[in-house]
């Protein structure tokens, strides 16, 4: 492993860096979660047409850049530093690299290249919160997590050589606006019971996010699609409720339903989509931890106590000494996480073209854990400013527990990474089988 980044990669993390602190300011951040798209759009299409963010790991064949897994999370631990509302990792880390693992030539040609110019938003529609289940971070992914072909989660059926989806699903990233939904459903009840993946399309955008204000309107020109955002702690991470009646919807990939090993396919890429994702969610927990930091560190220097600044104490120095190495050692295990997803997306990781096992649930948690602390302190160190809402400490601490909430907790991203290192193929049953033991005990 080379851990010297290239000239591109500086150029990336320079020039998103230079744009974001001309318009992505605190203030900027809290105008913008307060629109009904949750997120700046003349900023975001600069952010795609001029930067091609969301096709930085695409290939140039569909409109993307080219680059890989190490380029993104460089570019979202910059969109992680300014707490930037976007449909960033919906998109990109989500949605688009199922749809490239996925679909049909026809799907990809025609949604992809939009996806990476930002004409277009797409999102992963997981029911009941399983978000991470679905991606495998904290557990198998074989499980009955879309609805195990019971009352509850989306389920698919065939109508007519397609296919309507049924039921409703929440904690959607960017869900209200997204204008390609890739919608994890049941099919086959208990004879054939399997998960696949659909495409639904939206008409726009702009239209949903004003049909978001209206409950019944939500679904912009879809029959039976009624989307609502949710009221979250973290507004920076705009989330929604989407209800679907009889929706219309393609099969991702076209016939391939009906192969016995479709679902195989479908757990298979869910996975690798969840160590890019994880690796670009550790960058970003790790940006927006350095900043927070970077914050109490000025404030320190500058808040006076007893004639001198707060900073000149041992005992606040140290802590910010803690933190410091806390955030670098989250650091480089997210640049690692990258860097083994990158290999293993090339087939260079390993004779089987496989990543560090575990690398990426690992590198998340502890990313999340950092940040958790640094915010935290952040908010005490600032004293009595640091826990108001117009301070911008408050930011980074409500994207800290609500980036857990959805994506944690960490001691099950930990114990996914150990059985996927094998650290407890010994111990009859792995970390679980032991938490269980010593409860006995």
């Amino acid at each position: 492993m080379d851990a010297a980044f290239t000239e591109e990669q500086h150029e990336i993390r320079r020039t998103l860096r230079e744009l974001l602190l001309k318009r992505c300011g605190p203030d900027s951040v809290k105008a913008a979660v307060r629109t009904p798209e949750g997120y700046d759009r003349e900023l975001w299409g600069e952010l795609a047409g001029r930067l091609g963010l969301p096709g930085l790991a695409l290939p140039a064949a569909y409109g993307g850049v080219g680059c890989g897994a190490t380029e993104l999370a460089l570019a979202c631990e910059e969109t992680g530093r300014a707490v930037l509302p976007s449909p960033l990792i919906a998109t990109a880390a989500l949605a688009a690299p199922l749809i490239l693992a996925l679909g049909s030539a026809r799907q990809r040609a025609g949604l992809l290249p939009a996806l990476a110019g930002g004409e277009l938003t797409g999102t992963l529609v997981v029911p009941g919160g399983q978000l991470a289940t679905a991606l495998a971070l904290t557990g198998p992914n074989d499980g009955d997590w879309a609805g195990g072909g019971r009352a509850g989660g989306i389920q698919a059926r065939p109508v007519d050589g397609g296919w309507r989806l049924y039921g409703e699903a929440g904690q959607v990233l960017a869900g209200h606006t997204a204008e390609v939904l890739v919608v994890a459903a049941h099919t086959g009840g208990f004879t054939r019971s399997r998960t696949l993946l659909f495409v639904v399309r939206v008409e726009s955008a702009g239209k949903a996010a004003e049909g978001a204000r209206e409950p019944g309107a939500g679904g912009a020109g879809v029959p039976g699609l009624l989307r609502t955002r949710q009221t979250v702690l973290d507004e920076t991470r705009a989330q929604a409720r989407l209800e679907l009646r009889e929706v219309p919807a393609e099969l991702l990939g076209e016939g391939e339903g009906e192969v016995a090993g479709a679902e195989a396919a479908v757990t298979a890429a869910l996975a690798a989509t969840g160590v890019v994702a994880a690796a670009a969610l550790a960058a970003e927990a790790v940006g927006a931890a350095d900043a927070a930091l970077a914050r109490t560190v000025a404030h320190v220097k500058e808040r006076e106590q007893f004639g001198r600044p707060i900073g000149s104490f041992q005992a606040v120095q140290h802590r910010l000494a803690d933190l410091y190495v806390r955030l670098q050692a989250a650091r480089s295990a997210a640049y690692y996480a990258a860097w083994s997803a990158g290999a293993a997306a090339a087939g260079t990781a390993g004779p089987d073209g496989a990543g560090e096992p575990g690398a990426a649930a690992l590198a998340l948690a502890q990313a999340l854990e950092a940040l958790r602390a640094v915010a935290a302190e952040a908010v005490q160190l600032h004293g009595g400013i640091g826990f108001t809402w117009e301070h911008e400490a408050h930011l980074y601490f409500k994207r800290a527990a609500c980036d857990e909430l959805l994506l944690g907790p960490v001691h099950r991203l930990r114990a996914r990474a150990a059985e996927e290192a094998g650290l407890f193929a010994g111990a009859g049953g792995g970390p679980a089988a032991l938490a269980s033991e010593a409860v006995d005990v």
